[in-house]
């Protein structure tokens, strides 16, 4: 099965030895989104809510860049500095996805890339 690069300018470009996404058949795995504003590469906002905003954003982004929508995702990977913050993710994460919504994990971590606050990654079936 051949694989595909999915790439975006409406998403931040990779800052690292990685793709925003690779797609495998009808499978998409996306690599972790964190707030960046595409066109200027730094952090939308120290806010956490303005933070997470963005990275459903870039998200949606690479989605669609990939032929699909959020409500492809079937699997999401929520990466926090502080876990006090869960409330305001589902809240967000609702205004982007209807249901049946994705499998996801919520996983506290001690320290995200550029100093970001969230971080989320994904794995998305496109319809055939």
């Amino acid at each position: 099965m051949a694989k595909s690069i999915i790439h975006t300018d409406r998403a931040p470009a990779a800052i690292g030895t990685y793709s925003q996404a690779v797609k495998a058949g009808t499978t998409v795995y996306l690599s972790g989104q964190i707030p960046l504003v595409a066109d200027t590469m730094s952090l939308v906002s120290e806010d956490f809510a303005k933070q997470t905003h963005q990275v459903f954003e870039n998200l949606k982004a690479v989605c669609e860049a990939a032929g699909g929508s959020m409500n492809d995702l079937v699997k999401v990977n929520i990466y926090l500095l502080d876990l006090s913050h869960f409330a305001t993710v589902n809240e967000i994460m609702a205004t982007y996805f209807t249901q049946p919504y994705p499998a996801r994990a919520a996983i506290g971590v001690s320290e995200l890339p550029k100093g970001s606050q969230v971080e989320i990654d994904g794995v998305m079936e496109l319809p055939e």
